[in-house]
């Protein structure tokens, strides 16, 4: 061995949870910084790019922040100073190093917009000795807005390495056994914890614009298949595929949640509870959207009843799932 060769680390596999984001703070500007990346992406809006911007900085990223502020404000974790999202990426990462981490196998989460950043996470894993980058984007279901725009963002990073690591993408898990017991699970103890029966379980996805169904996105079907995997093990209530926060004036998948929810007690379903499969980790569109709006719409309109299933979060059915999707791709 050359005694003068700088040590170099290596022979270490790393492990990326990646999830969509979040501001640093519910202060104004971090809000508007964090918009701003997230819609100036392409992937999240198809629009004439110099059009967009214009739009964008114009109008939104004027009136925007101060609207999404107030709901971040309604959810922010005060005790520790930050999002839920946030929070609960950490607990996962935590909880999959207690299991499956070791000395050659480092486990970290990043988020496609905002921090900590995909590129500042793979640049700390290769310093840090990981030859090889298991990505696990955190959407069940694939969607081109979600999964494959962490895709362009890490090999964005990737362009600009000398030694690039060898990368693995665990592109959608919609269909994983252990994903739908742990969907399924979470029904029954939300239902052993109330003393009501629900007429109906919403299983409420976050939307896309039609079009891009259209053009030829998988994202819609994969959450029917996964609303009706659940429907298949778990059949003492109906369950019904809806989809949220839409953005603009397109038309979007439909049903709409919120519209389902205004719509409902009209025709006599009175009591329901909302399960979001898609996310996998509680964040505004599931604890502001829907546990706060859409229970208050849902109530306004003559409803009875009216809970909302925690996302699987840190639990242990979670991490399980997670730990398998890993080792199945660092063995294949």
């Amino acid at each position: 061995m050359n005694k003068e060769h700088p040590k170099v680390n290596f022979g270490k596999t790393g492990v990326l949870l990646i999830n969509l984001g979040t501001p640093d703070s519910t202060n104004w500007w971090d809000i508007r910084k964090y918009l701003k990346e997230f819609l100036s992406d392409r992937r999240v809006i198809e629009v004439n790019p110099f059009i967009w911007k214009i739009i964008l900085n114009l109008f939104i990223l004027n009136f925007r922040p101060s609207k999404t502020a107030k709901a971040y404000k309604e959810i922010w974790m005060k005790d520790v100073n930050k999002s839920p999202l946030r929070y609960y990426s950490e607990m996962q990462t935590q909880k999959l190093n207690k299991t499956l981490g070791s000395e050659n196998l480092l486990v970290d989460f990043a988020m496609r917009y905002g921090n900590p950043s995909i590129k500042s996470k793979i640049q700390s894993m290769q310093n840090n000795g990981c030859e090889k980058l298991i990505i696990l984007p955190l959407y069940p279901q694939y969607a081109s807005p979600t999964t494959a725009t962490v895709c362009d963002e890490v090999f964005r990073v990737l362009m600009n390495m000398r030694w690039q690591p060898a990368i693995r993408v665990v592109p959608h898990y919609e269909s994983e056994p252990l994903y739908i017991d742990a969907l399924v699970n979470s029904i029954s103890k939300k239902l052993n914890s109330i003393n009501w029966n629900p007429d109906l379980i919403i299983a409420s996805y976050h939307g896309i614009p039609k079009k891009y169904f259209e053009k030829g996105d998988p994202y819609h079907c994969y959450c029917h298949k996964t609303t009706r995997l659940i429907s298949e093990k778990f059949t003492k209530i109906k369950i019904i595929t809806t989809f949220q926060s839409r953005f603009g004036p397109e038309k979007w998948l439909e049903p709409y949640t919120d519209k389902t929810l205004e719509k409902l007690p009209k025709e006599g379903t009175n009591k329901v509870l909302v399960i979001s499969p898609g996310f996998a980790s509680d964040c505004v569109e599931t604890l502001e959207e829907i546990l706060i709006q859409g229970k208050k719409s849902f109530m306004d309109a003559g409803g009875e009843k009216f809970d909302f299933i925690s996302c699987l979060n840190e639990t242990d059915d979670h991490i399980k799932l997670l730990e398998h999707l890993v080792r199945k791709n660092i063995t294949q």
